[in-house]
């Protein structure tokens, strides 16, 4: 099947998106024309802002005070009684993530090495749940609503987000459906009434090339009404460090304020995104990538296991949206949230699966063609009143979510492939092809109190939940579906002692129907979650300085598992993951600024099928540790460092083989160039290495036959001008 969508936007959207690169670099007076006052008045006015914003950054270069997606209400981290982290864009910036599962390298709980090197899809697993990224990622307070089951998925590009919030326990009372291990929250970069104009260019290893702008600023501003802009964009292309695999990417996000006065704002966001090529995605036995093969040798790295011009994944997708807000006084306010989705994509792909000799893969052939339509909207009403000494915020709403997804899967042989010494040119053999529709429809009401009473903070959420899905098989004409409804709920307690101790406690749910079918065709029954936790965070007053610390545990019923090589799942039973997370994030003077992390997860599964019980689900580390630090030397200069290490964890369900652990290091240098000379004033070159020493080492395995090498060093070099 082939979309009518995709031949109609990727071309012009790819050479669109290029004029206005080029048209970045050479036209710098976009913003600057819609000013109406005097330009050197405004260039003075711009400069004197630029050096505000600089000196905000070193006070506070990673530290985030605040977060809105838990609450769905601007809450203050020590106030809230459950685990939370902030990516910031000035985190963003220094270590220069190609995705957002890149993003969290650094986040406790996060473990973003499920499919390593590859980077097709943000898998994230929180707490040692692995879920897709349709379960576990919010764009701007709304699911991104791709389709866990097939193969569209969305994905955000990091250079247009302005933080990542990481909310980590089950989060269903606000969002619906939701993994039981918490959710990444994205916010996009927004329209701002001062001027901002930047451009940048990458050049790197793997044949690394690419160029990005962000452009803000006013429009207008008279008769009551006030607008503000802002354009956002990137063109991207490198090879991969598997051979005969590239990715290339093409984005757009162009999004417009309006201010109606005081009390009323409408925000219109769009983001535009074409992938032609989305690198490679496939695993390698651990027979030769563990350990050596019984003939001594050890799979390459590099090694492509498909074959070269038959292997590519394709995904163009558009969001269109708004954000709605009416006060009606100081203390209440309307707000609604809407967005559009339209995803495609195309798959063709041979890889390897399991020995078929002494030095052959056995290879199979998979290929899809998909198209996805979802709506999202969340209306809800935020009001703040006193009963007594007790002060309410206090967050009713009513969301609705409807996804479907349209397209075939069809499948196939293909020659083995020697994997020691690859000849391509082989053939391949089709040998089914099936249509099918995947529907989703969620309504949910929710309401959230937070109660503060003189050092104590409490919360009290609850949310009902009416889902409907359906799996259609079009080509015999057979359906299977699930309807019904859940109820979930979150309490929590939280005492704010005077000298910035705060100690918390929670309970939290959450459910998550399956959009996955057993061997029959049949859904399976949703997962159901709880948690309890139990921290405390610390900031001593006037510090720029953050710990917590959080223990937790919690159970997962209806665990599904996928059976590898097939398109269904089967019931894994319970799985129940206890753990320590410990981060500390500071300023610890102007210019130095250090953050690091510590994660103790010990999970296992209580009772089912698919593993005995007391096993460790695999891509589970038993313990990761991070730290990253920043210095801003004088004279323009700053150094970033950080090393991760991520402990052992278990090859595949049944523990008969151990991941060995590995530590990486990551480097960032930077310099601002117009140190040298006034005449390259804005002008300031970065340079980044991920995975400084060149390390070779296997991130992780989802079974025997599918292990995933990490990511060998890469190497770029970002010089951007700010005018």
């Amino acid at each position: 099947m082939k979309s009518p969508y995709r031949s109609a936007l990727a071309a012009p959207l790819r050479r669109n998106l290029l004029a206005l690169l080029c048209a970045a670099f050479a036209a710098p007076a976009l913003a600057q024309s819609a000013a109406d006052s005097d330009k050197t008045a405004a260039q003075d006015t711009i400069e004197t802002l630029d050096e505000v914003t600089v000196q905000a950054q070193r006070q506070a270069r990673y530290l985030q005070r605040w977060s809105t997606g838990v609450t769905k209400a601007n809450t203050p981290l020590l106030e809230t009684p459950i685990s939370v982290s902030v990516v910031s864009r000035q985190q963003i910036d220094d270590q220069k993530p190609r995705s957002v599962s890149e993003a969290l390298r650094y986040t406790p709980g996060a473990f973003v090495g499920l499919v390593g090197s590859a980077d097709r899809y943000d898998y994230i697993a929180l707490r040692g749940f692995i879920d897709n990224s349709t379960d576990n990622s919010i764009l701007d307070g709304l699911k991104l609503l791709g389709d866990s089951s097939a193969y569209n998925s969305v994905q955000i590009d990091p250079y247009f987000l302005e933080r990542i919030d990481v909310f980590r326990g089950p989060s269903s009372v606000l969002y619906g459906r939701a993994s039981p291990g918490g959710f990444a929250a994205l916010t996009s970069k927004k329209p701002q009434f001062d001027y901002l104009r930047s451009v940048e260019m990458t050049v790197g290893s793997r044949s690394q090339a690419g160029a990005a702008f962000d452009f803000a600023g006013p429009l207008r501003e008279g008769d009551g009404v006030r607008a503000a802009y802002r354009l956002t964009g990137l063109g991207r292309a490198s090879d991969t460090q598997v051979a005969h695999t590239r990715r290339e990417r093409y984005a757009l996000a162009p999004s417009l304020l309006l201010q109606f006065g005081e009390d009323t704002s409408l925000l219109l966001q769009a983001n535009l995104q074409h992938d032609p090529s989305a690198g490679f995605h496939s695993g390698l036995p651990a027979d030769a990538t563990l350990n050596t093969h019984h003939n001594g040798l050890r799979i390459s790295p590099r090694l492509f296991d498909g074959e070269p011009g038959n292997d590519d994944y394709s995904r163009t997708q558009r969001l269109y949206g708004y954000q709605f807000e009416h006060r009606f006084n100081p203390d209440w306010s309307f707000r609604q949230h809407y967005r559009h989705l339209d995803s495609d994509v195309e798959l063709r792909q041979i890889y390897g699966y399991g020995w078929a000799g002494e030095r052959e893969l056995n290879r199979y052939y998979t290929g899809g063609d998909e198209s996805l339509r979802a709506h999202a909207v969340d209306n809800q009403v935020q009001g703040r009143f006193d009963t007594g000494r007790i002060k309410h915020t206090l967050t009713v709403g009513v969301d609705y979510q409807n996804r479907d997804n349209i397209g075939y899967w069809e499948s196939g042989l293909a020659e083995p492939l020697d994997a020691f010494a690859p000849r391509y040119g082989r053939s391949q053999v089709l040998s089914g092809r099936s249509h099918w529709r995947h529907d989703f429809e969620q309504t949910g009401l929710y309401l959230h109190d937070q109660l503060a009473l003189d050092q104590w903070r409490f919360s009290f959420s609850g949310r009902e939940d009416r889902v409907h899905m359906a799996n259609l098989d079009r080509d015999f004409g057979t359906r299977s579906t699930w309807s019904g409804s859940r109820f979930t709920s979150r309490v929590g307690a939280v005492y704010l002692f005077g000298n910035g101790v705060s100690p918390y406690l929670s309970y939290s749910e959450s459910f998550n129907p399956n959009l996955y079918s057993d061997r029959n065709g049949q859904l399976l029954d949703p997962t159901e979650s709880r948690q309890s936790e139990i921290g405390v965070k610390y900031q001593p007053p006037g510090s720029e300085t953050l710990l917590s610390l959080a223990a937790y545990d919690l159970v997962q019923d209806n665990v599904a598992s996928r059976v590898l090589a097939t398109d269904y799942y089967e019931p894994a039973g319970q799985v129940r993951s206890r753990g320590i997370e410990l981060e500390a994030k500071s300023q610890l003077s102007d210019r130095f600024s250090l953050m690091g992390g510590y994660t103790f997860t010990d999970m296992e599964y209580r009772r089912g099928e698919m593993a005995p019980r007391g096993n460790t689900p695999y891509q589970a580390p038993r313990h990761m540790a991070s730290l990253w630090g920043d210095y801003a030397f004088a004279g323009g200069v700053g150094l970033g460092a950080g090393v991760r290490y991520v402990g052992t964890s278990w090859a595949d369900n049944a523990n008969t083989l151990k991941v060995p652990a590995y530590t990486l290091v990551d480097l960032s240098l930077r310099y601002e160039l117009g140190r040298l000379s006034q005449a390259m004033r804005g002008l300031s070159l970065r340079l980044n290495a991920n995975n400084l020493l060149d390390k070779r080492y296997v991130s992780s395995c989802a079974s025997l036959l599918y292990c995933y090498y990490g990511e060998e060093r890469n190497l770029s070099a970002t010089l951007r001008y700010e005018f």
